[in-house]
């Protein structure tokens, strides 16, 4: 039977992580909500620079894809955290059981401790947006001067086929 002898108490001292790798599981589940933030803030994003909107918007869009890109990170790190811990207790299977939530929390702020800025340039959904927003505002950029030289043109067509005042 899986488990451990407490040697002075002679009872079986069994850890059950049953509980814990639920509300993980549910955790890993709120994965996809992140996402899915991302995917709409980027969407807006595009329609913004799409319809030539405020760069201020554009701007605000950005930022709502860091704090959704550092929601996704401090959560895998939580993730990876308690994961470890678990892993931690089920292996060394110490005399006495250790406060699970510091563990956890010792384990995440060393995780967090590792982050940078650049950690973005990692973040697939962030490096995705930026790249798209490029994109975009080239072929936007591009098809504002096309816009300005068609109709510059058309500009001096009309003026050239006008019957100049007082010719007959």
């Amino acid at each position: 039977m899986p488990g451990r002898s407490g040697s002075s108490s002679g009872s079986t001292g069994f850890i059950s992580f049953s509980g814990v790798e639920s509300a993980l599981s549910s955790l890993k589940n709120f994965q996809s909500y992140i996402s899915s933030g991302m995917e709409t803030a980027s969407n807006v994003a595009l329609d913004l620079v799409e319809t030539q909107t405020e760069v201020s918007s554009e701007y605000s869009m950005d930022k709502a894809m860091v704090e959704f890109a550092i929601m996704d990170r401090e959560l895998n790190h939580y993730v990876k955290a308690v994961q470890s811990a678990i892993n931690h207790v089920k292996e060394e299977r110490p005399e006495k059981i250790p406060d699970l939530k510091l563990l956890v929390q010792k384990k995440f702020l060393a995780l967090q401790d590792k982050n940078s800025d650049a950690d973005f340039q990692n973040n697939e959904k962030f490096v995705q947006f930026k790249q798209q927003l490029r994109e975009l505002k080239k072929q936007c950029q591009s098809l504002d001067r096309d816009s300005l030289d068609r109709t510059g043109k058309t500009t001096r067509l009309v003026e050239q086929n006008e019957p100049k005042v007082g010719q007959h």
